[in-house]
Order: C-alpha cells, then structure tokens, then sequence
C-alpha cells in the first residue's frame, strides 16, 4: 500500500528559506531564483501565452500564474522553465509542457464536479517533481498525489515544502493502483499514459466525477481520454495527441 506523507503545513521539519534540490554528491543545494524570474512578470506573460492558445478557465489560467515552475527544475534548466517545452527531471521523467497541465486542468474544471468554486478530492497519478501537484493544490480541496519512482517522491517533498500547501498529500507507491483509502475521487489526473485505463481508477472515481488522461492506441501514438462516471455509467471522448512517458506497475 501507498505511504502517505502530508506535505507540508509549515511544521517545524519544513524549510522557511529557498527549494533545495540535491546535486550529484548528495548535498542540497538552494534553488537559484534570480534573472527575474522570482518576479510575478515572467509568469504573467507564460499565463498570456496560455491565454492567447485557447485556455480560457480564469481559476486554472490564476493557478498558473501563482506558481513558480523555476522551483521545481534543476538549476541548469532554470531559464527555460516558462517556455512551453517539456523539461526532464531525473529518472526517465520530464515536467510537462505548461500548455499541456494547463489544458490538462481546464478540462478537469469542466467536469460535473468542476462546475463549482473549487474541484474537490482530486487523485493525481505521477507527482514527478510536484509541480502540477503544486498547480492542483490551488485548485481542489484537497489532493493526494502517488509516485512510484522514490527518488522523484523525495524530490517533490522537497520543492514542495516551502509552498506550505496543507491540502496536497503526496504517496509513495504503484500508481496503477490508485490509492482507495482516499476515495471517492471528484476528479483523477495521470501524467503517464497505457494501452488502457486502470480499473481501480474508474472504481475510486465519484459518480459525476471525470477522469483525464493519456491513452495509447494500437497504432503506438497516445491522445488526451476524458472519461466522465454518470449514473448511466462511463462515458470516454478521445481528444488530442499528446506525448507522455509509459505508465507503469510497481515501485522503485
């Protein structure tokens, strides 16, 4: 079963100062911010650009002007984080594009469940370095984010901790299988796509609630799959090609 880790309230373990990533040798080492892009302007103008290729949802388009992206890539990528271009991250993994968490978010909001001020219990499958978590966490009530691969688990608790988000939970452990003491879940969200969509997600997924997705198709090319749970049952509409990492089983 999932650990489960509370990130991060401000308790006296938190870290009042800068992110600290860790370099090849083990040490923390502060995450740079300067170049400006500590400052509300450059992402502003990501959240233009967003604007400008057709995401409209004025809380997922505030959510993302109100976290910083620098603080979750390494050092030497920090000046390409506001480009809408896909980072990697360690282990295999990359950050997703911004327009790609953005559109990813909006179509979560358009839900039966996300017609409302705020999405509630949301599930995301794959933390990677927290940054979507982080996105999550100032759109639901509350977010429980599993990662499978520890190193990125650990990373993530550590950009995290300084954003001091109360209602994000993030879970060590196999993704594929959900995490059912949490549920139901008003809306779940993976960042890594299969041939199919697991069934413990469609069982921890609330009645109203939407599920999205990378899906891949026999022909190998993966799409954007919104899968919408009603009364009558489970409603699937495949969207636009995307790109993503393999979703796997297991833990390591």
């Amino acid at each position: 079963m999932p650990s489960a880790t509370k990130n991060i309230a401000g308790g006296a373990h938190s870290t009042p100062a800068k992110a600290l990533n860790h370099d090849k040798s083990g040490l923390q080492r502060p995450v740079p911010s300067g170049l400006g892009l500590d400052s509300h302007a450059i992402r502003a103008r990501m959240v233009q650009k967003l604007a400008a290729q057709g995401v409209s949802d004025p809380q997922v388009l505030a959510a993302m002007g109100q976290v910083e992206r620098h603080r979750f890539v390494d050092s030497a990528l920090v000046n390409q984080a506001y480009e809408d271009t896909s980072l990697p991250i360690g282990l295999g993994q990359t950050i997703s594009k911004p327009n790609v968490v953005a559109r990813m978010l909006e179509l979560l909001m358009r839900g039966d469940q996300g017609n409302k001020a705020k999405l509630g219990r949301v599930l995301e499958i794959g933390t990677g370095c927290g940054y979507q978590a982080a996105v999550l966490g100032q759109l639901a009530s509350e977010v429980y984010s599993i990662e499978r691969l520890r190193g990125l688990h650990d990373k993530a608790r550590e950009n995290l901790r300084p954003f001091r988000l109360p209602n994000v939970h993030l879970l060590f452990g196999d993704g594929m299988i959900g995490y059912a003491k949490g549920a139901p879940y008003a809306a779940i969200i993976a960042a890594a796509g299969g041939e199919a969509i697991p069934t413990a997600w469609i069982d921890q997924l609330a009645v109203g609630g939407r599920l999205v997705a990378p899906l891949q198709a026999t022909s190998g090319v993966q799409a954007l799959v919104v899968i919408d749970k009603t009364p009558q049952g489970v409603r699937q509409t495949l969207l636009e090609a995307v790109h993503f990492v393999p979703l796997k089983s297991g833990t390591s």
